[in-house]
């Protein structure tokens, strides 16, 4: 098989894998960091994540938004609880992927979501840095 098929089908199994498999406490998964809840892709797998999901939501969980974000990305920064205000407004049944320009906030903006029970949360490996060195298209 060629490598982007078995890039889309390891996110289309993986997505069927997060549906069927939830648990009780809407945990979808482990991540390598050992964080549950959440699953970790690549700008590739987001991309075809992106493309085959027309009503994501994409959140942008830094403060730096105005310097550059994902096409279509809401900003919801952490550090001054716009996602802790945003999150009783989002739609637990939605797809949502999270990134910043720090693992750190990215992960916690990720798990922060879990926590209040949304079932479908991706988090953008290498977040922002990684996408623009991927070559995806970025706006200001």
């Amino acid at each position: 098989m060629k490598p982007k098929t078995i890039l889309v089908l390891l996110v289309l199994i993986s997505g069927l894998v997060m549906i069927s498999g939830c648990t009780t406490n809407n945990v979808n998964t482990t991540n390598e960091t050992g964080i549950p809840g959440y699953m970790d892709v690549t700008p590739a797998e987001a991309q075809v994540l992106i493309n085959n999901t027309p009503d994501i939501v994409i959140i942008d969980a830094s403060p730096k938004f105005d310097e550059g974000h994902l096409p279509g990305a809401v900003n919801y920064p952490v550090s001054d609880g716009s996602l802790d205000n945003a999150i009783p407004t989002l739609n637990k049944n939605d797809t949502y992927l999270v990134y910043c320009h720090v693992d750190s906030v990215a992960i916690e903006g990720a798990q922060k979501l879990v926590d209040a029970g949304f079932t479908k949360v991706y988090r953008l490996e290498g977040n922002y840095q990684a996408w623009v060195d991927a070559g995806y298209p970025v706006e200001t």
